[in-house]
């Protein structure tokens, strides 16, 4: 059977995006197709403004569309606590709690020898050139609980261990409304390793 090309084509490149199989890619390019002309125009024009308007912020490596993304740009935000998560997405993930109020730093990626990432491809370099202000006095390691997450933050900390400044990690456990006994080993060593005062 001879394929409609221009929709064969769309339904490859939504193929072509994390996460998105076969049948989601064809559900999304016949909505796109019963979309109205100006909304598939706002569409597009969303996607090439984004490519083409959106870099990292200069000091903490998020994206932005500014010199400065708005956390580090925010003169509220206390600058001596840099909490160091693998990507943007992680950002928005602390956000949504409004209960952290130090500012950020994107590493874009873990130490990953397997898969080729070495320190050099992620910005290990920019977030040890900000620890030099004087005014920063703590540096919280929010990688994920990985064997990357955890390689990452033990090689950061090493590296920032001797400029004198805090160290910490995040507390790993049992997640809230959670059954024990469904828990594995690794989570319940966190979480016994995380154990506070009450």
């Amino acid at each position: 059977m001879k394929k409609v090309v221009p929709l064969q084509n769309l339904i490859n490149q939504f193929e072509r995006l994390p996460g998105i199989g076969h049948k989601t890619a064809q559900r999304l390019a016949f909505h796109v197709l019963t979309m109205q002309e100006e909304d598939v125009r706002a569409f597009a024009d969303a996607l090439t403004e984004a490519h083409s308007k959106i870099h990292r912020c200069e000091k903490c490596c998020d994206l932005t569309d500014s010199q400065y993304c708005p956390i580090c740009d925010d003169p509220g935000r206390d600058a001596g606590t840099i909490c160091v998560v693998e990507n943007s997405r992680d950002v928005m993930a602390f956000e949504r709690t409004h209960e952290y109020n130090g500012v950020y730093h994107v590493l874009h990626g873990v130490i990953s020898p397997l898969n080729g990432v070495g320190p050099e491809d992620i910005t290990v370099k920019e977030l040890l050139a900000r620890l030099s202000d004087p005014q920063i006095k703590e540096v919280i390691m929010a990688t994920d609980p990985t064997a990357e997450g955890e390689a990452t933050a033990i090689f950061i900390a090493r590296l920032i261990k001797p400029m004198g400044i805090e160290v910490t990690r995040l507390a790993y456990g049992i997640p809230v409304g959670a059954d024990l006994e469904y828990a594995d080993e690794f989570t319940l060593l966190k979480a016994i390793e995380g154990r506070k005062k009450i």
